[in-house]
């Protein structure tokens, strides 16, 4: 029997705003705002030159519910060039670009699919075999029941695809939409289930695959490593996945051994030799630098000068890098900073923040943004903000239990 090949992908979030990109220069922030359309013609090039039988793509094309112009005509475009190249494209909208929102429309090629609101079947004949895609989109934003319930149980012919943009259950990463567990994907007989909704690459179950492919590109710091999609091959008996790299500016956080460091030009070498390692390898990137092995001198080193002075003076230093390198924070392991508070104080209220979801955060911010004289100066928080308020969070905490020891 032969094989079908396919990509999948999801969450491409086109024309990502990256608001929390504070300091960037503008030649930079530029290249940023274009990451997004540029993984994404990564995967068209890609598609065109290896002729897939198909191209899926689950969920959360564009970021918002108002689908930029912008956003829309790239996509439109790669659609078109998929087209010439006799691709069919099945797609599915998430949460972010559910069917209710405002938007100007434009229209797609022939090559196409869009799955409706209630879950659908398209059928397709790849070399004598037929193959049974189902999927659904989002008619709102807040999708909250197990969607896949509405999935119709696979008969024993032909190949079977479900695309799902939702959350495992128990999984709160992400907010909780059309949630699923693995028992219920499996109960469908499917031969593949390609998720979407979830940024991070992840393989929940092997025969049959249930994956998600994470998003094209990084969109803050906690979005680390490269990102892309997956290339298939599939037949009844097995499946072959590989990764496609995609993304165009790498989000990462680097260590920075301080062992022995004790004047400034030692660290100033030390940084740069691992920066330049790094970019040989992974090519444009925003990195948080996380200072470990910090002994008595290196500590006093540190001490000498602020933290924004030690950040200007390395970015600086790093400016004229092609592909840029931007440090967006300097960090230094917690042994450092709280070194007279106990991890058993400590521990418990971080681990706790950093699993809260953005619709935590703002249930615990809701006081600010309910208050009637402040809510017309603040705009509304991104999950950038989040991330930002999460780690200025912990080091006042870090700050205030230090000075009471």
């Amino acid at each position: 029997m032969s094989k079908i090949r396919f990509l999948h992908t999801a969450d491409l979030h086109l024309d990502t705003p990256f608001k929390g990109m504070t300091g960037l220069p503008i030649e930079r922030f530029d290249q940023l705002r274009n990451s997004t359309f540029e993984a994404f013609s990564n995967l068209i090039k890609h598609a065109i030159k290896t002729k897939p039988d198909f191209v899926l793509i689950v969920g959360d094309i564009y970021d918002g519910e108002d689908r930029s112009l912008r956003a829309q005509l790239k996509f439109q475009t790669g659609m078109k060039k998929l087209d010439a190249a006799d691709i069919p494209v099945l797609i599915s909208y998430g949460n972010h670009d559910h069917l209710k929102g405002n938007w100007t429309r434009f229209d797609l090629p022939k090559n196409v699919h869009v799955f409706d609101e209630k879950v659908g079947t398209r059928t397709l004949k790849i070399r004598g075999e037929t193959v049974n895609i189902y999927g659904f989109s989002y008619g709102e934003r807040h999708i909250r029941e197990a969607m896949v319930e509405q999935y119709p149980v696979a008969p024993s012919e032909g190949i079977h695809i479900g695309l799902l943009h939702g959350s495992l259950v128990g999984d709160e990463s992400h907010a909780v939409y059309a949630p699923f567990t693995k028992e219920a994907l499996l109960s469908k007989r499917y031969d593949y289930w390609a998720l979407g909704h979830i940024h991070k690459r992840q393989q929940l179950h092997q025969e049959p695959p249930i994956v998600y492919p994470g998003n094209l590109q990084g969109r803050h710091r906690n979005e680390r490593g490269m990102k892309g999609f997956y290339e298939v091959m599939l037949s009844k008996e097995d499946a072959q996945l590989e990764f496609v790299p995609a993304s165009t500016i790498v989000f990462e956080q680097l260590p920075i051994s301080c062992a022995g460091v004790k004047h400034a030009g030692q660290w100033f070498e030390v940084c740069t030799t691992a920066l330049d390692a790094f970019q040989a390898k992974q090519g444009a990137a925003i990195i948080e630098l996380q200072m470990i092995d910090i002994d008595e001198d290196a500590a006093e080193l540190f001490k000498q000068s602020t933290d924004e002075e030690w950040l200007m003076t390395l970015r600086e230093f790093l400016q004229e890098l092609e592909p840029f390198v931007w440090i967006s924070r300097i960090s230094y392991e917690r042994t450092f900073i709280n070194h007279d508070v106990t991890e058993t104080l400590m521990n418990p209220i971080i681990s706790t923040m950093e699993s809260w979801t953005s619709e935590q955060w703002q249930d615990v911010l809701q006081d600010v943004y309910q208050h009637a004289r402040s809510l017309k100066y603040l705009e509304r928080l991104t999950e950038d903000d989040f991330i930002d308020i999460q780690a200025e969070a912990e080091k006042q905490l870090i700050a205030e239990l230090s000075e009471r020891k």
